[in-house]
């Protein structure tokens, strides 16, 4: 059974996209038609003045816009639909307040305070896991201190954040998923304005999750495919995290309780204990999601990275069945389906990376261009604004100055690794810390 219609934020509505559903009653609003076709640009500001989402019909929805919603909602990347074998788990929905924080502060703004509390929190990783080995008291204190830290930067800018945890490096520890995971979750949990209480029990739980799998043999954890007597012994690594944390008083009985539930599943399915729906708790949801697409993204060991957009679709099948449909739509607005740091295509067959979203319209991010239309590497990127660009483009079309179709979109999202003259790192560090011969040593970088 195919996608009848997908729910999209109004800042990522394009024209031809035909618009069935509204988050509200249709007698609200001033539209007559109870679905219709997006003409203009207008419609767009409209339907971003009455609403905060709407639902697209998926099949109906033409040209470029459609073809982009069935490419990611398709089978493109690996996917099974499940829809006919999903079956409705009674669950309430989780309160949810998109208001909560302040607008974003531009990334550059709190870049460098990012990227010493990056270095801060990976290095008290590194002593967690020493002092989990030698069977010594974790710093509890100092961890909670340096989350409490994250959230106030992820709170006053995401993206600076974002760009740290999309950014793999080649000597990066065993335990920066983890620290991915815990910038995700407190990206997620921002966006769907969770208490700063909870952010730092999301973020601590999410850090600490995986200390357990030091206690499991190191064979088990790196297997590619376990059977399943090695399966049930790698499950055990929750079981592990949670004696370890809980004989600690210092530690926040929420959080254990969240690393106890972040393996469960919205079916039933997960462990240790096989809860579902909304038994589950909360945080242990957000948490679950995150580690699922931070390991879809970020593969450990020799596993191969996918697209974001892959990632993203991958989470949407699985929607209503490991994971909670509301929270899974959530994430995916949180994130959008190009995060800072991912590599992009344009409509103009450039290359580049994105630096910044746009958080009012996420299809229409700030993009640092690399290669241009023949992926021949620029003298000097480019930086592109898609949204600034947008808006000049409808101007002209408005005038009669411009065709519909000669607006500059992203065309698609590419796999890590597709063009090897793109440096990732070389464009965060330009755009995030640029001065002073900042951009001869970025050309010098992806020249080599």
């Amino acid at each position: 059974m195919a996608i009848e219609q997908v729910k999209i934020s109004v800042g990522d509505l394009q024209r031809g996209m035909f618009v069935s559903r509204l988050d509200r009653p249709w007698a609200r609003t001033p539209f007559a038609l109870q679905g219709f076709y997006i003409r203009d640009l207008e419609e767009i500001r409209q339907l971003q003045k009455y609403c905060r989402y709407v639902y697209v019909d998926v099949h109906k929805t033409v040209g470029s816009a459609g073809a982009t919603l069935r490419r990611l909602l398709g089978g493109s990347c690996g996917r099974q639909d499940r829809a006919a074998s999903r079956v409705v788990i009674p669950c309430r929905p989780v309160a949810i307040a998109h208001g909560a924080y302040p607008p974003p502060q531009p990334a550059r703004r709190e870049a460098g305070s990012a990227r010493k509390l990056y270095g801060q929190i990976l290095q008290g990783m590194g002593e967690v896991m020493a002092l989990v080995v030698s069977n010594r008291p974790l710093p509890l204190r100092q961890v909670n201190r340096v989350v409490e830290d994250l959230v106030e930067s992820v709170l006053r800018s995401p993206d600076a954040f974002t760009w740290l945890a999309r950014v793999r490096h080649r000597d990066e520890h065993t335990y920066s998923h983890s620290v991915r995971a815990s910038i995700w979750a407190v990206v997620f949990g921002r966006h769907i304005g969770l208490a700063r209480r909870a952010l730092v029990r999301l973020g601590v739980a999410t850090l600490l999750k995986d200390v357990g799998k030091l206690s499991i043999a190191r064979e088990i954890l790196q297997m590619q495919q376990r059977n399943p007597r090695s399966e049930l012994e790698y499950r055990k690594f929750v079981q592990h995290s949670v004696q370890l944390l809980a004989t600690d008083a210092q530690i926040d009985p929420e959080v254990v309780r969240v690393v106890q539930g972040h393996c469960e599943r919205h079916d039933g399915s997960g462990y240790p204990a096989g809860l579902r729906g909304d038994k589950i708790p909360v945080l242990s949801r957000l948490c679950g999601i995150v580690t699922f697409y931070d390991e879809a993204t970020n593969p450990r060991g020799a596993g191969q990275s996918i697209a974001p957009s892959c990632a993203v679709a991958q989470l949407y099948d699985l929607r209503g069945i490991a994971y909670q449909e509301q929270l899974v739509v959530e994430f995916i607005q949180a994130i959008g389906l190009y995060p800072t740091g991912t590599q992009v295509e344009l409509s103009t067959g450039e290359v580049g990376v994105v630096v910044e979203q746009n958080y009012g319209r996420r299809l229409r991010p700030k993009v640092m261009i690399i290669l241009d239309g023949h992926k021949r590497q620029l003298s000097k990127p480019r930086l592109f604004d898609l949204a600034a660009a947008e808006d000049r483009a409808e101007k002209l079309i408005e005038r009669g100055k411009m065709g519909a179709r000669e607006k500059i979109r992203i065309l698609r999202d590419i796999e890590p690794g597709a063009y090897p003259q793109v440096d990732t790192a070389a464009v965060r560090d330009h755009y995030l810390f640029k001065g002073g011969g900042q951009l001869s040593r970025l050309i010098s970088r992806l020249a080599n």
